[in-house]
């Protein structure tokens, strides 16, 4: 008989620490390798490497809310809300499909509706899309930024009332 492991359990989510940065930018850095090449071309990746740099992330922790989610003490999942704005949720390329995205997402809305936010905004990047709309977040708008050299990057805006699906 097999041993059923919960993928949730021995998780921590807490708030990112300044000294967490380095980490976090490693995490997105990692997942934007893993995940999106193949998906967007050279200069698309450096514009979300650039977006997500520690600069970016250290202004996210002082002025919004940036969550780790840590299992066994590794940052395996982060996730910021500043405004009414979530952003830079990344998931450990090995980790995806466990529910850690979920989890982080989840409390990033209760968050946003304890603050009063009635309506949560979000990038939709062309691999997560699937993951969004799972979490009940409607598409408003497509969105291509060209990033030179003839390259795009494609992506969607999407918004979602908190507390909603």
């Amino acid at each position: 008989m097999g041993l059923t492991v919960n993928p949730l359990q021995n998780l921590t989510l807490r708030e990112c620490r300044q000294s967490d940065v380095a980490a976090v930018r490693r995490l997105i850095h990692e997942t934007i390798d893993r995940s999106y090449t193949g998906v967007y071309p050279p200069r698309a990746l450096q514009s979300f490497r650039e977006f997500h740099s520690e600069e970016n992330i250290a202004e996210r922790v002082r002025t919004g809310t940036v969550l780790v989610l840590e299992r066994e003490g590794e940052i395996v999942a982060t996730g910021s809300l500043v405004g009414n704005e979530i952003c830079g949720v990344f998931v450990r390329a090995s980790c995806q499909r466990c529910g850690y995205g979920r989890v982080v997402m989840r409390e990033l809305e209760k968050r946003a509706e304890e603050r009063g936010v009635e309506e949560v905004e979000l990038s939709v990047s062309l691999p997560s899309r699937a993951f969004y709309e799972g979490l009940c977040y409607e598409i408003t708008e497509e969105c291509s930024m060209d990033v030179g050299e003839g390259q795009r990057l494609d992506y969607w805006r999407a918004k979602k009332r908190p507390g909603k699906g």
